[in-house]
């Protein structure tokens, strides 16, 4: 066994609220989804400029904060480009940006993708890549916040 490992890991419900801190985004209410690999983070007016030779790529996140809808309109020259299935199985090329999660008291440095998920039950998607080693999930319980537990 290694030795290196933490005794502990911290539990989470199948839904959690979530900080976006670099995105100036929090208390935002996520699905906890181990069926997908990956993170999406629901967006609108995606596009790509030049600008003085950069592209730029531009996208307005649109979220529910404490209740209340805030939008934020992004621009970044950090980005690439991801072929992701969807939630139908289809392949579909997406914009992914960097960014930290905060889920509970952990802090996570992932990738997140751009989509259109205006038409989803959960503006947020907190994928099994972000979540592995880091976290148990009991999908009975929500919002248990990344309490510590004992291996």
């Amino acid at each position: 066994m290694n030795n290196l490992k933490s005794p502990y890991k911290r539990l989470i419900g199948r839904r959690e609220y979530v900080d976006f801190p670099e995105l100036d985004f929090f208390h935002i209410e996520a699905k906890i989804d181990t069926g997908a690999y990956s993170n999406s983070l629901n967006c609108e007016n995606i596009s790509l400029e030049n600008k003085k030779g950069v592209n730029v790529l531009i996208f307005t996140i649109c979220l529910i904060e404490n209740g209340i809808e805030k939008r934020k309109t992004i621009e970044t020259n950090t980005f690439y480009k991801k072929k992701i299935k969807n939630s139908f199985g289809e392949l579909e090329e997406r914009f992914v940006i960097k960014t930290l999660i905060k889920i509970g008291k952990k802090r996570i440095r992932t990738s997140i993708s751009l989509s259109n998920r205006k038409n989803m039950r959960y503006a947020v998607l907190i994928g099994r890549k972000s979540l592995k080693g880091k976290f148990l999930i009991d999908v009975h319980q929500t919002h248990i916040g990344g309490k510590k537990i004992v291996l």
